[in-house]
């Protein structure tokens, strides 16, 4: 009989994001292996959603996560999750946060025999990103911290993306036995490979930058370093992103400031395969990550890195541990000195004339994604993880 699996998450599924290009690619595995995984995200509507086969081996019920505030919305979904779980027991329950995570781990013995966490990221760090308002509140802070510790004690297992987080999960108290670091990974078959351009001179240079505009993403930085590569060559840039309102308002006031409107273009999401089109229609990817506790501190695995590294296309990053855990500086892609206009318009000039630059990076990456990175390499510890709770 197989095992009874379900993989639970505080985020909308498919979605174009880091986060539900990774849940999607760990279900998929973990229902290849084992036969069958319950999936439950958060509904795109004001209703319960039931997709019976959204993989192969994947039963996907979405549940309504609504309200005005985030605390709403947690407490909304929190309420349908254990309205949905009514009798039913599960082997291992897999959990990304404690928004979805803390009501199962306090009832652990009637709902699981195995907690598996995967901390990708905590709200005590992230979530003042945010909700810039919130950074002050220490007792919400406090609230933060005390249900973080109690899912990390709770969990059988702990896994993260990434050395920097499972450093500081030690740091937390986590015995370093109960953590495994599983990275995130790449489809190959979705991010083909396209060399780079091999003119001695590349004018006007075409940059990109996809992912999320959340505040350690450094996309301020990007605008900033393309106009001061500006003031001596033509480029422009497409920023690829999901957007909220008021981080556009403060984004297009930036690029006014700069005066940047004809050359920045803000494009609507697109799926992965969509990405990859944009990507080779670029001439370097920017990921200027920036120093502050959630990328220093906390750590994270930045998929978009790899899924550039993948591309063909050079990468300029920031030179931080979290990158160097995916490659190295000089080989796999440029790594500048965070928070650094000048810094990255300083490898843009490099990247513009050295042609030989261009191949060596992007074989060299490509190579490693191949080497170390592609989803069936990264899921094969989880499925082994999960081997070893179900004694199988």
């Amino acid at each position: 009989m197989a095992p009874q699996i379900a993989y639970i998450s505080f985020d909308i599924v498919p979605a174009p994001k880091g986060a539900a290009i990774h849940i999607q690619a760990l279900v998929q595995a973990l229902a290849a292996a084992f036969g069958e995984v319950q999936l439950v995200t958060i509904s795109p509507k004001a209703e319960v959603i039931t997709y019976p086969e959204r993989w192969p081996g994947v039963q996907h019920i979405a549940l309504p996560a609504t309200g005005p505030t985030l605390i709403d919305r947690v407490m909304t979904f929190r309420k349908h999750l254990l309205d949905w779980w009514q009798g039913q027991f599960f082997d291992v329950v897999h959990f990304r946060s404690i928004y979805e995570g803390f009501p199962i781990a306090v009832r652990k013995a009637k709902l699981a025999q195995h907690l598996v966490f995967e901390v990708n990221g905590l709200p005590s760090i992230e979530l003042k990103y945010r909700y810039p308002r919130i950074a002050g509140d220490r007792d919400l802070q406090q609230k933060l911290r005390q249900q973080e510790a109690f899912c990390l004690e709770a969990a059988d297992r702990v896994i993260t993306p990434s050395s920097v987080t499972h450093t500081y999960l030690q740091r937390r108290g986590t015995p370093a036995e109960k953590i495994q670091v599983i990275p995130n990974g790449v489809d190959l078959d979705i991010f083909h490979y396209q060399p780079p351009q091999s003119t001695p001179e590349l004018s006007p240079l075409h940059l990109l930058y996809f992912g999320t505009a959340a505040a350690w993403q450094g996309l301020a930085i990007a605008l900033q370093a393309l106009s001061l590569y500006r003031r001596d060559y033509p480029a422009d840039l497409n920023i690829l992103a999901l957007i909220r309102p008021w981080q556009r308002r403060d984004l297009q006031h930036l690029i006014h400031k700069l005066d940047l409107e004809d050359a920045v273009h803000f494009r609507e999401p697109v799926s992965q395969s969509g990405v990859v089109t944009w990507m080779h229609e670029s001439d370097v990817i920017l990921a200027p990550l920036i120093l502050n506790d959630r990328n220093l501190v906390q750590g994270c695995c930045p998929l978009k890195v790899l899924e550039g590294m993948a591309s063909g296309t050079p990468i300029i990053t920031s030179d931080l541990p979290v990158i160097r855990d995916l490659g190295n500086p000089d080989e796999h892609f440029l790594a500048v000195r965070p928070g650094s206009p000048k810094a990255i318009k300083d490898a843009l000039l490099r990247l513009r004339v050295e042609p030989e630059l261009r191949r060596r990076l992007a074989s060299s990456a490509r190579q490693r994604i191949e080497a170390h990175y592609t989803w069936a390499q990264t899921t094969q510890p989880l499925i082994q993880l999960y081997q070893e709770l179900l004694g199988t």
